[in-house]
């Protein structure tokens, strides 16, 4: 059964790690993906490895500078262009840190708060006109289980989670009259690539630390992902759904 069958997705963060997973786990389940990174070169890679496992996959690729609105509405405009419509947009692009309240520059905040947040409200602003017009759609965003949690360092990341959090609660509010559904998934501890470079010892050490005993991994993230932008979850809308294996309970 595909769950996504002819319906055309758009992932901001789609070229590794959880984005790739989503992205991968759409196109498995029939749907047409346009992937979107920081920079050409991964971007071409992704595409070329998702067309090298299945030719008959419909996937496209863009890389806009999601800080900057007339960047992201062009970008978005080419894909409704392309494919006749937006169905889902997921907001998975961001970036994350461990600064000293103490050290923290200043820029360094700024930065992290334009990227998880900002780029999130631009990519909200310029799709839904165009989920509107076609009669609704569906827009997830990434937050995280720091969000709830907050973390002992690197401030602007469980802050910009937050405010992703309220994005989703208050969007879902004011865009339930026009169809468009709004929710979140807010991972806990997953098996990327900064977790892989990590030791064994110390991977296992925090896996013991997780109800369920194990960290998560990028496929359990789609799996959520995959369920809120289906039909399966047409009554649902701003959500925060974790999926952390109660790793904070």
């Amino acid at each position: 059964m595909e769950l996504l069958k002819n319906k055309v997705a758009v992932v901001t963060g789609g070229t590794r790690g959880i984005g790739f997973a989503i992205v991968k786990t759409y196109l498995q389940n029939g749907a047409k993906v346009a992937v979107f990174g920081s920079r050409q070169e991964t971007v071409e890679k992704a595409l070329a490895k998702l067309r090298e496992e299945n030719p008959a996959w419909d996937v496209t690729g863009g890389w806009p500078d999601l800080g900057q609105y007339a960047q992201v509405e062009a970008a978005l405009a080419e894909v409704k262009a392309h494919y006749g419509r937006i169905d889902i947009l997921v907001n998975n692009a961001g970036i994350s840190g461990r600064e000293s309240l103490y050290t923290y520059d200043p820029a360094a905040f700024e930065k992290t708060m334009a990227l998880n947040v900002n780029a999130v409200f631009y990519s909200c602003r310029a799709v839904a006109p165009i989920m509107k017009e076609q009669g609704g759609g569906v827009i997830l965003n990434t937050s995280s289980m720091v969000s709830m949690y907050g973390q002992p360092s690197g401030v602007a990341y469980p802050a910009s989670k937050s405010a992703i959090n309220g994005l989703t609660r208050s969007l879902a509010r004011e865009l339930g009259k026009d169809h468009i559904r709004v929710n979140a998934v807010a991972p806990g501890i997953t098996r990327t690539d900064m977790l892989a470079a990590l030791p064994q010892e110390l991977v296992d050490r925090i896996s013991a630390g997780i109800p369920l005993g194990r960290v998560g991994e990028p496929q359990d993230l789609a799996n959520a992902f995959l369920f809120l932008a289906s039909d399966l979850a047409s009554y649902i809308t701003g959500d925060v759904l974790h999926v952390d294996g109660a790793a904070m309970t």
